[in-house]
């Protein structure tokens, strides 16, 4: 995880929307806060959030449960200095594809675009290329 995050342009958080498993995730030690927490110590300045497993039946696709996520997330990522009116965030089904390259007619509240189209916005960033080449090492 860190030596690929050292040279990432771009982050992809998946936070699954399943009730325990998204709590667990962003609680003190969970797994969505410290990868978020690497990716920006490790200098990555793009971030997506796919909020997964929308189609878990005790999810069933909720915009109410998605709006939550946004917002638990969207707090902790300002905190530790991204901006969240500038994170996409992509109410997803990896299993089912629902808004993975195509919109998912199960969430027709989304007006917004699939992972696919945000991944084709992103930014390239702009290199040093005045600078001294610099290659991270793992021993």
């Amino acid at each position: 995880m860190i030596n690929g995050t050292t040279k990432a342009d771009v982050a992809l958080l998946v936070v699954a929307a399943t009730p325990g498993e998204f709590e667990a995730g962003i609680s003190t030690s969970g797994q969505t806060i410290e990868h978020s927490l690497l990716a920006f110590t490790l200098g990555v300045k793009q971030l997506i959030v796919c909020v997964n497993k929308m189609d878990h039946n005790s999810v069933n696709f909720s915009e109410t449960r998605f709006n939550e996520i946004v917002r638990e997330v969207s707090k902790y990522i300002k905190k530790i200095g991204y901006n969240p009116k500038q994170i996409p965030f992509i109410p997803i089904s990896g299993w089912c594809g629902d808004n993975m390259s195509e919109k998912s007619n199960k969430m027709a509240w989304w007006n917004g675009p699939t992972l696919l189209e945000v991944l084709d916005s992103i930014k390239e960033p702009k290199r040093p290329l005045d600078k001294p080449l610099r290659i991270p090492l793992q021993d």
